[in-house]
């Protein structure tokens, strides 16, 4: 029984190594990806010592552009979508937050108050204003997208004379329990494991994640699972999750929210399994005046999932905004 446990055990060691091998996956600088993830109209800037991928499309002489923020894990392509649809008549900028997408993790130069490797709240909005004051525009309208609409929240909060309206897609910023984690997300915050993880990254794990947050997973593709593995090997990605992961704090500054007075747009997916819809209730409830819409059949990622129906409401809503 012993020499059976013993073989038994051994294979599995055997197999377990070939999976990680199967797996390995280095960093990878950026300069291996932008020929693929940043064709024109990409483009980079630099903000205090920080590269910044961005995009800036639709007409200059827009007097209210569209800054779209996207979530963790996650780049400025998720809004290609929207942006598809709005560039013929709204100025909308996309842009990568450090520590994903090519623009990758702080830079060492990045100055302004900013801790080296903080990947917070508070610390995006106000690099989020830094970009706003480097491409030399004054006041937007700001959409974001789980992190990405806490960030939008916070830079409403931090400068309210610069944000003229909001647009919250399946927002964090209130306390919540989740019913379902991507897998990365655990993994990422566990120490020593987030370690081997800096090596290897299972195409199915990336899979998962995806399906995780879509209402129906059949529309996750091979392309859109490509897109997100390749930029979360961007050099410093996987180490700068793991920092924003374990620092987390579900919650954290969400009496904010009450005191904020603009006009604001809730967007919500009915099937999100990360943050559920009683948290767009939430949002509609605290922010006076704003509006709700919820899509029962997608995700964490409506409008990724679903962009052409998703817009519509934002169309409307910016056609309401001076």
């Amino acid at each position: 029984m012993l020499a059976w446990l013993l073989r038994a055990f051994g294979v599995l060691l055997m197999l377990s190594a070939l999976a990680l091998a199967l797996s390995y996956a280095p960093d990878r600088p950026v300069q291996t990806l932008v020929a693929r993830w940043a064709p024109p109209p990409s483009d980079f800037i630099e903000v205090s010592g920080q590269i910044v991928h961005f995009r800036d499309e639709g007409p200059r002489d827009d007097p209210l552009p569209l800054l779209l923020v996207h979530g963790t894990s996650s780049s400025l392509h998720t809004w290609e979508g929207w942006v598809k649809a709005l560039k013929a008549r709204r100025r909308v900028i996309s842009f990568d937050l450090p520590g994903f997408g090519l623009t990758g993790p702080w830079a060492e130069t990045f100055h302004a108050d900013y801790a080296h490797d903080s990947y917070e709240g508070d610390a995006y909005a106000r690099f989020t204003l830094a970009l706003l004051d480097r491409l030399k525009v004054q006041r937007v309208v700001i959409g974001g997208n789980s992190l990405g609409g806490e960030v939008a929240w916070r830079t409403a909060f931090l400068a309210p004379q610069r944000v003229a309206g909001l647009v919250l897609v399946d927002a964090s910023g209130l306390a919540f329990t989740p019913k379902s984690v991507p897998l990365g997300f655990l993994v990422a915050r566990v120490p020593v494991l987030n370690h081997v993880m800096d090596w290897v990254l299972p195409r199915s794990l990336v899979a998962q994640g995806l399906e995780d947050v879509y209402g129906d997973p059949k529309q996750v593709t091979p392309e859109l699972v490509d897109r997100y593995s390749e930029l979360a090997l961007r050099d410093g990605n996987r180490r700068a999750l793991a920092l924003r992961l374990q620092h987390l704090q579900l919650g954290e500054d969400a009496e904010r929210i009450a005191t904020l007075k603009l006009p604001t747009l809730i967007l919500w997916g009915g099937r999100d399994r990360l943050i559920p819809p009683e948290n767009a209730q939430g949002f509609h409830r605290q922010i006076e005046g704003s509006r709700l819409v919820v899509f029962d059949d997608l995700g964490h990622v409506p409008h990724e999932e679903a962009p052409a129906r998703t817009v519509q409401p934002v169309l409307d809503f910016l056609a309401t905004l001076n």
